[in-house]
């Protein structure tokens, strides 16, 4: 059973907002991260990195694997914080606006950080991310029994 500390999670979920992906070795009680290949297809590993993927591959089940949210979640999560945050009708307005045209997560973070309301949406994103990490190891969890 899978169970990771909090400060595991905050950390995990911290790695996932920077876009890279994790991997939790269970009985090392380790994390480790690297680029998530579909936002850095340029990038390359480094040694290190092909060597923890090598390991992956040997014995899979020793590795819980850590996601970023899917896009529908990002916009979801972004939606859901307009509706309980944001006071002024105006910027909420222009929030839902970028949310509704292309590059929205683009349009979304340049308005909210120009905003007051910057640090409350750094910290409601913290919050879901590391809800997502627990939804994970309980997904991880319920595959396992």
């Amino acid at each position: 059973m899978l169970s990771l500390t909090e400060k595991e999670v905050e950390s995990i979920s911290n790695q996932l907002i920077k876009g890279m992906i994790c991997f939790y070795q269970i009985d090392k009680k380790k994390i480790y991260h690297m680029p998530d290949d579909e936002d850095y297809f340029n990038y390359d590993l480094t040694p290190e990195e092909e060597d923890i993927l090598d390991e992956i591959d040997e014995n899979p089940d020793n590795f819980a694997e850590f996601t970023k949210m899917e896009p529908g979640q990002e916009h979801q999560m972004m939606q859901d914080f307009v509706d309980r945050k944001v006071k002024e009708r105006a910027l909420a307005e222009d929030l839902v606006n970028a949310l509704s045209k292309p590059k929205a997560v683009t349009g979304f973070k340049f308005l909210i950080e120009e905003s007051k309301y910057k640090n409350d949406w750094i910290e409601y994103r913290k919050g879901k991310y590391q809800d997502w990490v627990k939804e994970q190891v309980d997904s991880f969890n319920y595959s396992e029994e």
